[in-house]
């Protein structure tokens, strides 16, 4: 499965390693992604969702309720 965040799209980055003679080798810079279940008060449902510890920091400020009409008004909802 892709390590993309369901609700803010994000992607793993690529990047180097660099060691101390200043060697050079590709690696990924994974997205910091949980699984989460969350209740929707208004349809009576319980979501899973996999979305990163920024989203998660969204969700506690603005509700789920919000954070994902806000993620479909951008185009970022992943579901």
């Amino acid at each position: 499965m892709a390590r993309v965040c369901q609700l803010s799209g994000k992607k793993p980055k690529v990047g180097n390693n660099v060691s101390h003679a200043n060697n050079k080798t590709k690696r990924r810079f994974d997205v910091n992604l949980k699984t989460k279940k969350f209740y929707l008060a208004d349809e009576d449902l319980w979501i899973t969702l996999r979305v990163s510890t920024k989203a998660l920091r969204t969700i506690n400020k603005k509700g789920i309720e919000q954070a994902i009409r806000d993620a479909a008004k951008k185009g970022t909802l992943h579901a």
